[in-house]
C-alpha cells in the first residue's frame, strides 16, 4: 500500500522495470550516488510532482542516476510502514518491499530461531563457509530467497549467523546494502544462487520465504510459490530445523504432519503464517489434523493454542464478537467463544454471540441494537431513524457489495453505527451495533 505520492518518479525504461536495475542500483552505492539519493530523499519530501523533481536533480546527475535515486526515495518513504526509521536508510526494490516481512513479525520469529538452539554439530561451521559463526550467539541460518533482507535482519539482530541466497543478482545486491547500512555485515553473507543449489543440512535453521509473485502479479496457489511448496518442504526436510513462511491462507492439507503452523496478526490484521518444522516445532495441544495450530498477537505476543473447547449455535445475544483474524485461520475460534462466554450465530460463521462483555484481544465486541432480514429498504429506514450518517460495514458469509450498498444507504445524520452482514440458517440478516470501546487493548 502506497502513502502519500510514492509512485516511482523518472521515465522510459526505468520505470517500466519498477525504477530499479543492477546497474543503476550499483551507482547509487557509489559515492555520488549516495548525494543523489540523499537529494532525491529531501524533493520527495517537499512533495514536488515527479515531473518537477527530476528536472531538479538532473540539473546535477544524469538521467538514469536521477531516475534510480528519485524511485529509491519514494520506495523509502513505502518502506517507513514496515520498517520504521530503518527504512531511511535502507534500499528497496518494488516487489521486494511489497513481500518483505513487517519488522515487528520478523522480529517475533527471529526471536523464536535464536531462543531454540539446537546442539551444533562439530565442523559444521567450516562446512558452511561461517568464519564468523563461532562469534554468533545464536544458530547458523540458511536464509533461502532472502527478498531485500527483512527477515535476515531481524535473525541477524537476534544473534543469529545467517548464510542468505536469492537467486535475482538485483534482489541479493539489495540485501547486502542493507545489511551493510544497518551495520551487520559480519553476522550476514549474501549471494546469488538458486536455493535447490544450497544444503540446508549444513546449517541449525533453514528459514525459506517461497517467492509469492509472478509476471501477473501475486500466487496464490504454494505449488506456483518459487521455490513451489514441494520443493520447499524437501529443503525443509534436510534441515535439522526449519521456518518457512507462507500467506494466510495456505490450505490445510499443504501443511506437513509434524509441523506446527502459527498465524500472526499485528494490530488485528493478519500478516501472514509461519511453519515451523523440526527442533522448532512446538506442542500446541490435541490436534485432529496431524499438525500443531497457533494463533499470535503482536506487538503484544500473546498466543492461543486449542484447547479442545466446542462452540454451539444460538440467537444473537446483547453482544457480537469478531475474532481476530489469526484466531480464524487457526481454526481457534471455539477457543474465543469459550473466553467470552458465547456461542456462534452459524456453525460455518465466525462470528460470536454472549449476553456477557468480555474485554479480550482475540476479538472486537459490538453491541447489537437492532437485527433483521437484510433489505436495502428495511435497513435504509432503521438507520435513518437513529440518525446514522455515517457507517463502518463488516460482512462474514454474505454476498452483498459493501462499496455498493454504502452508496444505496444514501444516510444523513450525526450518528455512527456498525453494520454486520452476515448469514443465520441460510437467511442474509444485517445486524445495527456500536462499538464497544476498548474491547481490544
Amino acid at each position: 500500500m502506497q502513502t502519500g505520492p510514492c509512485r516511482p518518479y523518472g521515465s522510459g525504461e526505468a520505470i517500466a522495470s519498477g525504477g530499479v536495475d543492477l546497474e543503476a542500483f550499483r551507482e547509487l552505492l557509489t559515492s555520488e550516488g549516495r548525494t543523489a539519493l540523499a537529494e532525491a530523499v529531501r524533493v520527495v519530501a517537499e512533495g514536488l510532482d515527479p515531473v518537477a523533481a527530476a528536472t531538479r536533480l538532473r540539473r546535477a546527475y544524469d538521467p538514469a542516476l536521477t531516475s534510480a535515486a528519485l524511485t529509491q526515495a519514494a520506495l523509502r518513504r513505502r518502506g517507513e510502514a514496515k520498517f520504521g526509521a530503518d527504512a531511511a536508510v535502507m534500499y528497496f526494490t518494488p516487489h521486494g518491499l511489497e513481500q518483505a516481512t513487517r519488522a515487528e513479525v520478523a522480529a517475533h520469529r527471529a526471536r523464536r530461531v535464536a531462543g531454540a538452539v539446537p546442539a551444533r554439530a562439530a565442523g559444521t561451521a567450516e562446512t558452511a563457509g561461517f568464519a564468523r559463526a563461532a562469534a554468533a550467539a545464536g544458530p547458523r541460518v540458511l536464509d533461502v530467497c532472502c527478498g531485500i533482507g527483512g527477515d535476515l535482519i531481524a535473525l541477524a539482530r537476534a544473534g543469529c549467523a545467517v548464510d542468505a541466497v536469492d537467486l535475482d543478482p538485483l534482489t541479493a545486491e539489495v540485501a547486502r546494502a542493507n545489511t551493510a547500512a544497518l551495520g551487520l555485515a559480519d553476522l550476514a553473507e549474501i549471494r546469488t544462487a538458486d536455493a535447490a543449489d544450497t544444503d540446508p543440512s549444513a546449517y541449525d535453521v533453514l528459514f525459506a520465504d517461497p517467492a509469492r509473485r509472478g509476471a501477473r502479479g501475486r500466487v496464490f496457489d504454494p505449488m506456483a510459490y518459487s521455490p513451489s511448496w514441494p520443493a520447499t518442504l524437501d529443503l525443509a526436510s534436510r534441515a535439522p530445523a526449519a521456518c518457512l513462511k507462507v500467506a494466510p491462507g495456505i490450505p490445510y492439507e499443504l501443511i506437513p504432519e509434524g509441523a506446527e503452523a502459527e498465524w500472526v496478526s499485528y494490530k488485528g490484521e493478519v500478516k501472514e503464517a509461519a511453519i515451523w518444522l523440526g527442533g522448532l516445532a512446538r506442542s500446541a495441544g490435541d490436534e485432529s489434523g496431524g499438525f500443531a495450530r497457533r494463533a499470535t498477537l503482536l506487538p503484544s505476543g500473546e498466543t492461543l493454542v486449542p484447547s479442545g473447547a466446542e462452540a454451539g449455535t444460538g440467537p444473537v445475544a446483547r453482544y457480537l464478537y469478531e475474532p481476530d483474524g489469526a484466531a480464524v485461520r487457526a481454526h481457534l475460534v471455539a477457543e474465543v467463544a469459550d473466553m467470552v462466554k458465547g456461542h456462534l450465530l452459524d456453525p460455518r460463521i465466525a462470528y460470536i454471540t454472549s449476553d456477557e462483555l468480555v474485554r479480550t484481544p482475540w476479538a472486537a465486541a459490538y453491541e447489537v441494537h437492532e437485527v433483521m432480514p437484510f433489505s436495502l429498504k428495511a435497513l435504509r429506514a432503521a438507520l435513518r431513524k437513529r440518525g446514522v450518517g455515517n457507517v463502518t460495514i463488516k460482512k462474514r458469509g454474505s454476498a452483498v457489495d459493501i462499496d455498493q450498498l454504502s452508496r444505496n444507504l444514501r444516510l444523513s445524520g450525526d450518528n455512527s453505527a456498525v453494520i454486520v452482514l452476515t448469514r443465520i440458517a441460510e437467511r442474509p440478516y444485517a445486524l445495527i451495533c456500536q462499538t464497544m470501546s476498548a474491547s481490544r487493548p
